[in-house]
């Protein structure tokens, strides 16, 4: 099962590499300005949040075979996005699919690798987030070579889509259908105070990813501007930070449970000092250096908090679990961006900066309190009576 989390993950990255890199060709192709591409893409977030619970749900009732169906259908989807995407419209109907697509995989494909693990006793949910990682780098720049050779928009799409439906067949295999209804002596669905703790860790994830995805989509912008970078060593930050981020996954994957709490204290702090050296890089060279501490920080958080998850859930509700915490946390996702250019427009990108350093000072002091009142924090070791999703529930 070790195995089958890795190439969800894989397939995972792949798609989304391509899609990052294919951006302008395809705002290119379906004729629309900045201020069209922005509304276009907040169909993204909006097929993926309901995706995202029912997809809890589904995996609860059907199993794993849901994780094959949805990897699968997420290439089509963007094969089927390369050609439809002439126009407005057409372009927001297809964001909209590849969000509910994309939003199921995430959910299912976290939950494999929760599983997986519980499964193998040793960590692999942050091993497989940097299989994710490293493919969204060599998805990114293969299609960045197929552009250049000037090949169809449709070519990477099409063989990302033959990727995942390969690796859906794979996961059909060798996944066991009926895994997550599993249940354990006495064990009941869960209701009332259950989703609470999940909702306090979502909330950790939030910032995590908010913290992520600000550096991700802004660095760039950050090197033009502030640094006066040409538009081609400006091009190399995100690659910088998404690179920094899978070597550090597979560096710190290894660690055991008891450590959790730890690497989440250390990789606030690091988000929060990357930020700031950014904030204050004179040079592109210290820009860069921060980006890497930042990138180093963000990187361990959100697949330590979905071990948390994994360890502390009864495995007839580990869908369900997954879902709400990967929802929640898919919020500081799509708000990070956001957030970066609302600050922006304030106080300058400098400060923005500094406003991102505040969201990593934020997590390192809520992570102790947040954890303690989710029943989570316990060395590592299991709660008690399954506290994330049994209480008042068995």
């Amino acid at each position: 099962m070790v195995v089958s989390a890795y190439v969800a993950f894989a397939a995972f990255g792949s798609f989304w590499g391509v899609w990052g890199a294919s951006v302008p060709r395809v705002q290119h192709q379906a004729g629309i300005g900045d201020g069209q591409l922005g509304l276009a893409l907040l169909f993204v977030g909006a097929g993926a949040l309901p995706a995202m619970l029912l997809t809890g749900r589904a995996l609860d009732r059907w199993g794993f075979t849901v994780a094959a169906v949805a990897i699968g259908a997420l290439g089509v989807v963007g094969a089927g996005l390369a050609f439809s995407a002439v126009g407005l419209a057409s372009l927001c109907a297809a964001l909209a699919l590849v969000g509910a697509t994309s939003g199921a995989a995430d959910v299912a494909m976290n939950a494999v690798a929760g599983r997986a693990e519980t499964l193998a006793g040793r960590p692999v949910i942050t091993r497989a987030h940097g299989v994710f990682s490293s493919l969204v780098v060599l998805a990114s720049l293969a299609t960045g070579l197929a552009s250049a050779a000037s090949l169809p928009l449709a070519v990477p799409f099409a063989a990302v889509a033959a990727l995942s439906l390969v690796a859906g067949a794979f996961l059909g295999k060798t996944l066991p259908a009926g895994a997550t209804r599993e249940r354990h002596a006495g064990a009941a669905p869960p209701r009332g105070r259950w989703i609470v703790p999940l909702l306090l860790i979502g909330v950790l994830g939030a910032l995590a990813f908010a913290s992520e995805n600000a550096h991700q989509s802004w660095s760039a912008v950050f090197a033009h501007d502030e640094l006066r970078s040409g538009t081609g060593l400006s091009a190399v930050a995100p690659a910088v930070f998404a690179g920094t981020v899978a070597i550090t996954r597979f560096a710190i994957g290894g660690l055991g449970a008891a450590r959790a709490r730890t690497v989440l204290l250390a990789g606030a702090l690091g988000a929060a000092a990357g930020a700031t050296v950014i904030a204050a890089a004179p040079t592109l060279i210290i820009a860069g250096l921060g980006l890497a501490v930042a990138a180093a920080g963000t990187a361990v958080l959100f697949p330590t908090l979905i071990g948390i998850v994994s360890r502390t859930v009864d495995e007839s509700h580990r869908g369900r679990a997954t879902s709400v915490v990967t929802t929640v946390s898919y919020l500081g996702f799509l708000a990070g961006p956001v957030y970066v250019g609302l600050w922006s427009d304030a106080v300058g990108l400098r400060g923005a900066m500094i406003a991102v350093a505040a969201l990593g000072a934020g997590l390192f002091l809520l992570t102790p309190a947040l954890l303690r009142l989710s029943g989570t924090d316990r060395s590592g070791s299991r709660p008690r009576e399954n506290a994330l999703c049994l209480e008042g529930a068995s």
